[in-house]
């Protein structure tokens, strides 16, 4: 147990640039208190925005187009569920009994069926759903209103509690997306605090770190982060931010 607890500390407030999966799998069981992910959401393997076929569509200008730095957004569909259920799978293992993973992803209509991420989510226990809701933008496409809302999958272990009167918080959640990253989909730092300090949490994961914005959050709230992120160069961006507030 010591030396689980000593492997574990290595890896606190560091960032661990390699596969999320494969390093998931190397933690020990129930301990960690939190997860907070947005994964990369297969955007290129999408009938509607136009990305797949390149016309650009509202991503006509955006750095999404080249997909994620070693990573091309691109699978088919079953694969890439697969995948994802088996990242939460080794997430539920690694939370305490108290824990929980705050997932969020975007549904979207591909080739006219709905894809409201029941398939990945299906068996897990999923308390609540958040619904997070954007700025408004630009939106190139004639045929589509706006998308300005995605959805946050609140997965719970079974003692999970809410901190003290962050229960008082309604599930629409209204922040603004991070305009001033270099990542091509960051979260916005206030969001992700909003998860934190709704918890007790000490110790967050986040096995696509991107931009490095859970550490970021962690960090201004004195909590522990551990980040997972396959691009070196994400990795390195992530260091310069927290770099940036250090830890008081």
């Amino acid at each position: 147990m010591e030396q689980k607890q000593n492997s574990l500390d290595r890896l606190l407030d560091t960032f661990i640039c390699g596969d999320a999966l494969e390093t998931l799998k190397g933690i020990p069981d129930e301990s960690l208190d939190l997860a907070v992910t947005s994964p990369p959401y297969n955007l290129k393997n999408s009938t509607g925005n136009g990305m797949k076929d390149g016309r650009g569509g509202k991503w006509a200008s955006s750095a999404l187009l080249n997909g994620y730095a070693n990573y091309d957004d691109n699978m088919p569909h079953e694969q890439y569920v697969a995948w994802q259920r088996k990242i939460i799978t080794e997430i539920m293992r690694i939370l305490k009994p108290s824990g929980a993973l705050f997932y969020n992803h975007k549904r979207r209509v591909q080739g006219g069926l709905i894809q409201d991420r029941h398939d990945i989510t299906d068996g897990f226990p999923v308390r609540q759903i958040i619904i997070w809701q954007r700025a408004g933008g630009i939106n190139f496409n004639p045929g589509y209103f706006l998308p300005t809302y995605e959805v946050i999958y609140m997965i719970v272990k079974p003692d999970f509690k809410l901190a003290p009167k962050a229960n008082a918080h309604g599930d629409v959640w209204q922040f603004s997306q991070e305009f001033n990253n270099a990542h091509p989909a960051p979260f916005p730092v206030s969001l992700v605090e909003r998860i934190i300090s709704s918890t007790t949490a000490q110790t967050i994961i986040d096995p696509f770190m991107g931009s490095g914005t859970t550490a970021l959050a962690a960090t201004l709230l004195k909590r522990n982060f551990i980040g997972i992120e396959i691009s070196p160069e994400y990795c390195e961006l992530s260091k310069k931010r927290i770099d940036g507030y250090g830890r008081t």
